[in-house]
């Protein structure tokens, strides 16, 4: 495992994950809290760029980028003060996911993500294969979004 500030890449045998994809990684996440890369976007570059999904953390405050061969990325989410609370509240969550789908201009990742933990969402599951995300309490309670088709 090799661990540099913001950054942790964890190496296993086979691929090696190359620079560019670190870099596309840290695009990716950056571009969400900036406004600048829709999810739509953002699947669609690390799906060509190879890898196999991603897990968002928010006790941890990381997002951990996959490759099909195991290795992974860690990056560090922006700073935010916020706790998830115990309960998981299905339709909260649910219809905060439909307002970061719905696009409006009052919309930020940054926002959704403070929302999402005062709702008791722990993190989520990004599967490319499975085109499909996993929200989940501190529990264990779930929520399922599918990739529209």
């Amino acid at each position: 495992m090799i661990a540099s500030g913001r950054l942790t890449l964890n190496m296993r045998k086979g691929r090696i994950m190359d620079a560019h994809q670190a870099t596309l990684a840290q695009q990716c996440l950056d571009g969400a809290y900036d406004k600048t890369k829709s999810f739509p976007d953002i699947v669609d570059s690390l799906m060509k760029s190879g890898f196999d999904g991603y897990v968002v953390d928010y006790r941890r405050g990381t997002t951990t980028y996959f490759l099909p061969c195991g290795e992974s990325l860690v990056l560090e989410n922006r700073a935010s003060e916020a706790k998830v609370s115990e309960k998981f509240d299905q339709p909260g969550i649910g219809g905060q996911i439909k307002w970061a789908q719905s696009n409006l201009p009052d919309y930020t990742y940054a926002a959704f993500c403070e929302s999402m933990k005062a709702l008791g969402c722990a993190g989520y599951i990004v599967s490319f294969p499975g085109r499909r995300v996993l929200y989940y309490g501190r529990t264990g309670e779930t929520h399922v979004e599918h990739f529209p088709q």
